[in-house]
């Protein structure tokens, strides 16, 4: 089982989107961490402001006091109700509490160890000291405060990136679709391409320069493909028109050899290298065809009346068939079309010819161009297996090798409906009955600037 190809389009949005999302989650996390260790510095700062701004006050309120409240402990009030962040105790050198805020709890503190910070897992303290060590103080911070502010910078960081990620997907998605419309413009004209236009795709402005070589190697292999295909057809068609003036003078020496002898084995030889060599003349003539079918412009500027077309067709073929019962029916009205006149005679040669070759000899060619532009040709025989139907416009296929045609007239036929844009088809047995077989061919759409001109 064959791998389905995946999108260039959502390869890159998506690669680029992963890329982004990683740079600017790695950037946010750096700038989270180097938050974190300022914070730290700013809440560490704080608290040893805080020590060193309390403390001369704490001092000069206790060695202010009378000597009867020596050695009591005070609380200082707030002035008024919030949150405190910050607490403290203010001790002598013996570690009897002396000071202290209104909330603060002394079971938290550890005892004094000399300046500086000290943390636990839930506080992180700052102490200091005056009058060597005969005041001290400690300020605590409660940890959770530190976590807090650090979340609601995490939150302000990756919060908007959450909702930014949605938006630069979106518009990486829009840039990427963006860039690559030229290339699906490519696409679109390879795709309408039919199997028969070899024309050099045209250069488009928008293409970007890493794209714009793969169409000029496609052009080239164009170039190369179209010489190749013309190579074949010149010498198909140059090999079956140098065949025809040396086959013409063999069927005229076979003749006129059995005119003159009157052996009937020899009479009987020469025609039989009669036949032969109208078989190969035919073959020739289908060949000819074939590369005109392939290889000329089968579309023109100006419209015609096909009718015309048609009523010549069958009227040389019933000279050259005289005893075959065909009917033609032509509308009233012109059948205009821009096929090629000569494409189109071609067609309908074919067509009216393997009627005549695979018919039975009593059934009538029954040939009908409707005002819509379908030709239909019809004739009576067996009805062929769907499988053998199938495969009868490929080259050189004969309905059980029966007849003697060159098995590429129903083969020029679907060339010609392939590159002209028309429609061909062969039902079998013919609709409406329980025999026969029937070549169906509907004109191309006409442009209406060519139908008015």
């Amino acid at each position: 089982m064959s791998r389905r190809p995946t999108s260039l389009q959502g390869r890159l949005a998506l690669g680029i989107g992963l890329l982004v999302v990683l740079l600017w989650g790695f950037a946010s996390y750096r700038t989270l961490l180097i938050l974190t260790d300022e914070t730290d510095e700013v809440f560490d700062s704080a608290l040893q402001e805080t020590a060193q701004r309390i403390l001369p006050l704490a001092a000069f309120e206790i060695f202010g006091r009378d000597d009867e409240d020596e050695g009591t402990l005070e609380h200082l009030a707030p002035i008024g109700e919030h949150e405190e962040y910050f607490t403290y105790l203010v001790r002598d050198s013996e570690g009897r509490l002396l000071f202290q805020s209104h909330d603060a709890d002394p079971e938290i503190f550890p005892a004094y160890q000399g300046r500086g910070f000290a943390q636990t897992k839930a506080y992180r303290f700052y102490s200091d000291e005056v009058f060597r060590g005969q005041l001290t103080i400690t300020v605590a911070e409660p940890m959770e405060h530190r976590h807090e502010v650090i979340r609601e910078m995490s939150a302000a960081l990756m919060l908007p990136l959450l909702a930014v990620i949605p938006l630069a997907f979106l518009g990486i998605i829009f840039a990427v679709r963006r860039s690559l419309a030229p290339l699906r413009r490519l696409r679109e004209r390879l795709l309408q391409r039919g199997a028969n236009d070899l024309s050099p795709l045209p250069h488009d402005p928008a293409m970007p320069a890493e794209t714009a070589p793969v169409v000029d190697a496609l052009n080239d292999l164009l170039a190369r493909l179209t010489k190749t295909f013309e190579a074949e057809r010149s010498f198909a068609a140059n090999a079956a028109h140098e065949l025809r003036t040396p086959l013409a003078g063999a069927i005229a020496q076979v003749q006129r050899l059995e005119a003159e002898t009157q052996d009937p084995v020899a009479q009987k030889r020469s025609k039989d290298i009669e036949r032969t060599l109208k078989r190969l003349t035919l073959l020739s003539e289908r060949l000819m065809q074939l590369a005109r079918a392939e290889g000329s412009r089968l579309r023109v500027e100006k419209s015609m009346d096909m009718r015309p077309i048609l009523r010549l067709v069958t009227e040389d073929l019933q000279r050259i068939y005289p005893d075959a019962p065909i009917s033609l029916s032509v509308p009233k009205t012109a059948v205009m079309s821009d096929i090629d006149p000569d494409a189109f005679g071609i067609l309908c040669r074919n067509l009216v010819d393997n009627a005549l070759k695979h018919g039975s000899a009593e059934g009538e060619i029954i040939i009908n161009l409707s005002p819509e532009g379908e030709l239909t040709v019809s004739n009576d025989c067996p009805a062929v297996a769907p499988e053998v139907l199938a495969r009868l416009t490929e080259r050189f296929e004969r309905n059980d090798g029966a007849g003697d045609g060159s098995g590429l007239g129903l083969a020029i036929v679907r060339t010609i409906s392939e590159r002209s844009g028309g429609q061909f088809r062969l039902l079998s047995p013919s609709p409406g009955r329980e025999s026969g077989f029937t070549a169906s061919y509907t004109l191309p759409p006409l442009d209406k600037a060519k139908s008015a001109g």
